[in-house]
């Protein structure tokens, strides 16, 4: 596989070309150290992750890892699959950091990077935990407005708060809170949706005072503060009466920032343009997506996609085509994602007026499509466990794992299973149970090489056992955070040090700014 040496990819993120760094670890392994444009590709799922992170085939495209041989892998089946322009960074990432070059620990770098840069440029204004808990507690006219998607939100939250995450803050803040007398406290976890979210509606240009919490739900818990867990409270999903006001300050918002505007014809040719990646990006509310979306489009809620752009777009000089109803969200977005990374973004203005798709979908992996693994129901399964005859081999994110598994069932990933297996029993049948059919299919396939004992898939993973009324288990110690590399922990997931985890990250998220500012490469607000 060629080689490229750090001094010509570190030329290559400067020359304006094309260009993808995709890590093959593990979203745990990547966050203790990776480059700052990389993104994660891990190999447990490379045939869904890397078909979405490079629409074109033809992409300039660099595979990176620790060391461990992962990226030759990567590279090795990106070449499979078609891609024509994959390179291997000679020595990973401790090569990139002996060249003299940054690194970079934990994850959505430029994303959480970029919030640091948005509060020291725009002035964003904050409060401390001490002050808003005075606010709450004095009766003055507030609302808390929580931008984080609606599972975080429910798990921990401020007292009073509301869940509007972050795309939907400018759209719906109007009639929130109509009166110009009420303050606005925007809150996330930590930092960057809270900056992200308060300047958002500063650009809206509503008259309200407007504030971010300092530090989030972690600041307001290091105080001695209590979240309140289980809340569900959410904006009215339905058009805001304000919407002619939201959209001429997104429209101007958008247009300070260079955000271009095309029509649905012109969006899907592009797709077809030689030469260019393009992105098609819903940045909506996941139900609203899965009611009716433009076909090819990914779901990509528009906080989130600021938040973590990494998840869904890996080419550095791509086109981002973003997609809403009304404009409002689409143009909010793409105002921040052009300041961030300098992709070329355009709001489809007639994205849903034509035919559109229903549901989420499903990935097409034709790897998975070819194999016939012999499936078991899971009153199948329940009899065979009842006897002592199989062993369930669960193949769900670590963090899943704990709120939920099979009785009995070990964890695993796919990619290493063959380690794992020499740890199964010989004289029980090994039963694969997967959130994902073409997950659970690969993964059948990787045992079946390494066990001795005859390999089976669990019929509709653990849904269908839950759903057939079966039991499930959870465990918060299994597996132990040590092993959870399929995720990079949050300070709340850890099971000790919590609260120095969160100090740790807190002051991680401000030292930002210093080290991208050594790194670079990152040029926010200033991209031509």
């Amino acid at each position: 596989m060629r080689r490229i040496a750090p001094a010509a990819l570190k030329a290559a993120l400067r020359d304006g070309g094309e260009l993808a760094i995709l890590d093959a670890r593990e979203p745990g392994e990547f966050g203790a150290a990776h480059l700052f444009w990389a993104v994660p590709c891990p190999l447990s799922v490379k045939e869904v992750a890397a078909r979405a992170l490079l629409p074109r085939k033809d992409t300039r495209t660099v595979c990176v890892d620790g060391g461990e041989g992962h990226a030759d892998a990567l590279a090795a089946y990106l070449t499979e699959i078609g891609c024509t322009d994959v390179a291997v960074l000679d020595g990973g990432t401790p090569g990139w950091k002996a060249a003299g070059f940054e690194v970079f620990s934990g994850v959505h770098v430029p994303s959480k990077a970029f919030g640091e840069w948005v509060e020291h440029h725009y002035a964003t204004p904050s409060i401390d935990p001490p002050e808003l808990d005075a606010m709450l507690r004095s009766g003055i006219p507030m609302v808390v407005l929580d931008s984080r998607p609606m599972d975080e939100f429910h798990k921990m939250a401020i007292p009073t708060g509301i869940n509007v995450p972050g795309a939907e803050l400018a759209y719906r803040v109007r009639d929130i809170a109509p009166d110009a007398g009420t303050t606005v406290v925007v809150n996330c976890a930590g930092r960057t949706r809270s900056i992200l979210g308060a300047e958002s509606l500063r650009q809206a240009g509503i008259p309200n005072r407007v504030v971010a919490l300092r530090n989030g739900t972690m600041g307001w818990e290091l105080a001695g503060f209590k979240s309140e867990h289980g809340r569900t409270e959410r904006y009215e999903d339905v058009i805001p009466e304000s919407l002619d006001a939201a959209l001429a300050a997104a429209k101007a918002f958008a247009d300070r920032h260079g955000v271009k505007a095309c029509t649905r014809a012109e969006a899907i040719a592009m797709q077809g343009d030689a030469g260019r990646t393009t992105y098609l990006l819903d940045v909506r509310d996941p139900s609203e997506y899965a009611f009716g979306h433009l076909l090819g489009s990914r779901s990509a809620p528009g906080g989130q996609l600021v938040q973590a752009t990494d998840q869904w777009v890996a080419v550095r000089g791509a086109r981002i085509v973003l997609i809403c109803d009304t404009g409002v969200r689409s143009r909010m977005t793409g105002a921040w994602l052009r300041q961030l990374g300098g992709w070329e973004v355009f709001v489809c203005e007639d994205a849903l007026s034509g035919r559109v798709e229903e549901g989420f979908g499903r990935p097409e992996v034709p790897e998975a499509a070819a194999l016939k693994p012999a499936y078991v129901t899971a009153p199948e399964l329940a009899a065979q466990l009842s006897d002592g005859a199989a062993q369930v081999v669960q193949i769900t994110r670590s963090i899943a794992f704990r709120e939920a598994h099979l009785p009995g069932a070990v964890w695993g990933i796919r990619g290493r299973l063959a380690a794992l297996a020499s740890q199964l029993p010989a004289d029980r049948r090994l039963i694969v149970a997967g959130d994902q059919d073409w997950q659970a299919r690969l993964a059948a396939e990787e045992l079946q090489a390494a066990a001795k004992a005859p390999v089976r898939v669990l019929k509709g993973g653990p849904a269908a056992w839950k759903q057939a009324g079966f039991p499930l288990r959870a465990d918060r110690r299994t597996p132990p955070d040590e092993a959870c590399v399929d995720w990079y922990l949050r300070p709340y997931d850890r099971n000790s040090g919590q609260e120095a985890a969160m100090r740790e990250y807190l002051a991680w998220e401000i030292d930002l700014v210093q080290a991208v500012e050594r790194d670079g490469d990152a040029r926010f607000g200033a991209w031509g």
